[in-house]
């Protein structure tokens, strides 16, 4: 790798950070809006718990996903400083809008809509690799009916194989694994959000020509990568905590378990075979399943608030698309190519 970086992309990574830093206390819902609402930790004590397993990702998974991102989704050819940078600032101000507005939106389509809307305004249609945003297109729809299906059958088995057991000791037992259940899912939210603003910076430096030869993510960019997101988290994004852990429906201990457990699972499943999903789609569909499952009435979803939810998930990539390709007219603007 070619050091010290020049000013100008040393300050697109800094950028990079800033959104993987957004991103953190954005999905910090995600990991702590179960565990919060059932009362099983204190909202600080719950982001620090967090935020540790968010960073220690790094030490499990390997950077598949970060691939997919660098080298799956736009040509490596036509990536520029400019388009980069262009995505980057739509997804984040996408994130701290729909943070503003209590959203859990996906941070990971916004990124990958403005990669997209940017690379498409500066070298057309073509620039797109159809396959790797059809898979991502395809998972705005899989990642939350696997969540809810593992969610759903989670919770079902648990209520059978506990069936004899008193409410009392069911509760109890299920605060202490929920405990398990919330490190588990940030460890599964760390490894497959972060790796995604370690594939912008990694392609931002082939680009550039600041990495040559076979695809590889150097250290420092993994380790900054997960550090921002850890310390987004530790901030706590408290809007949408509130929407995700009392509003979709009501859990106690052992929905918050099921749902953390089956989100986990599938985002331990994505991020082993590259696949950028969204956490925030992942949990929510989880904590659907878990809450249907547990009452056995579709009621117990406020199906209002889900609704808005999925509607700002339906805009999300197109409306970061549009919003990068406003950004790209403005760095253009101030002379970065």
């Amino acid at each position: 790798m070619t050091l010290p970086l020049p000013l100008d992309i040393l300050l697109i990574v800094l950028v990079a950070l800033a959104f993987d830093f957004s991103n953190g206390f954005h999905d910090a819902a995600n990991s702590i809006a179960t565990v919060v609402s059932t009362r099983v930790l204190s909202p600080r004590l719950a982001v620090a718990w967090a935020a540790f397993f968010n960073f220690v990702a790094f030490a499990v998974f390997g950077v598949h996903v970060a691939k997919t991102i660098a080298k799956g989704t736009v040509d490596p050819s036509v990536v520029t400083p400019a388009i980069v940078l262009a995505a980057l600032l739509a997804a984040l101000i996408w994130n701290l809008l729909t943070w503003w507005w209590g959203l859990p939106t996906s941070s990971s389509h916004a990124l990958i809509g403005g990669f997209v809307g940017a690379a498409v305004v500066s070298a057309g249609p073509s620039a797109v690799i159809v396959g790797g945003l059809v898979k991502t297109l395809a998972f705005i729809v899989l990642s939350p009916l696997i969540g809810f299906v593992l969610g759903f059958i989670s919770m079902f088995a648990v209520s059978w194989i506990f069936r004899r057991s008193t409410p009392h000791g069911v509760d109890s037992l299920f605060r202490r694994l929920q405990i398990g259940s919330a490190a588990m899912f940030s460890l599964g939210h760390g490894s497959n959000d972060a790796q995604k603003t370690a594939g912008i910076i990694t392609a931002l430096l082939y680009a550039t020509g600041h990495l040559h030869g076979d695809f590889h993510v150097p250290n420092w960019v993994v380790i900054s990568s997960y550090g921002a997101i850890g310390l987004g988290t530790l901030s706590g994004g408290w809007r949408i905590v509130e929407t995700m852990g009392m509003r979709i429906t009501k859990l106690q201990p052992v929905g918050g378990f099921c749902a953390e457990t089956a989100g986990a699972i599938a985002l331990f499943g994505a991020s082993a075979l590259g696949i950028p999903v969204s956490t925030t789609h992942t949990i929510t569909g989880s904590i659907t399943g878990s809450g249907i499952s547990a009452s056995r009435r579709m009621s117990a979803v406020k199906w209002g608030v889900a609704g808005r939810i999925v509607w700002a998930w339906i805009f999300t990539m197109p409306a970061a698309a549009l919003l990068a390709a406003l950004c790209l007219l403005i760095v253009r603007a101030v002379g970065m190519h």
